[in-house]
């Protein structure tokens, strides 16, 4: 769900104009929270989302793709914070680079739905997470 991914998104703008020494800590503090509840909520209901709405990795479990958009925002450089058009062009590698790779799910994703329940429906994410976040690396880095 492309709204829900974009909590992420909103959290890296919000500490855009504050970018320095203390706030890049706050920030992927804040990224790592959101990576580790999300993920532990996932685990912990995945079960009973898949019976409830009567799939596997249902559609209305989100968040499994909070904590997918939060890793591909990780580690990113100073670069990115320093003007609008940065932001801007961050936030959107970062969204599409996780949204394409959830939705075509390369190697190692697609396996690893296979897992039961929970796991299932986190750990295809996580990887679209860690796919998104070698994109947007490499884009902020050498091309931006």
């Amino acid at each position: 769900m492309p709204t829900v991914a974009a909590a992420g998104l909103m959290i890296f703008a919000g500490f855009a104009p504050v970018w320095g020494t203390s706030a890049w800590w706050v920030y992927h503090g804040v990224l790592v929270a959101i990576l580790i509840v999300f993920s532990v909520g996932c685990v912990i209901h995945g079960a009973a989302s898949e019976v409830r709405f009567g799939k596997k990795d249902p559609g209305q479990v989100v968040a499994d793709e909070t904590a997918g958009q939060a890793l591909a925002l990780m580690a990113l450089p100073e670069r990115c914070f320093t003007s609008p058009w940065h932001v801007l062009a961050t936030l959107g590698a970062a969204f599409i680079a996780f949204r394409l790779f959830d939705i075509v799910k390369p190697w190692p994703a697609r396996g690893l739905q296979r897992h039961p329940a929970g796991w299932g429906i986190l750990l295809d994410d996580l990887a679209s997470g860690v796919q998104a976040m070698i994109v947007v690396q490499v884009l902020t880095r050498w091309v931006m």
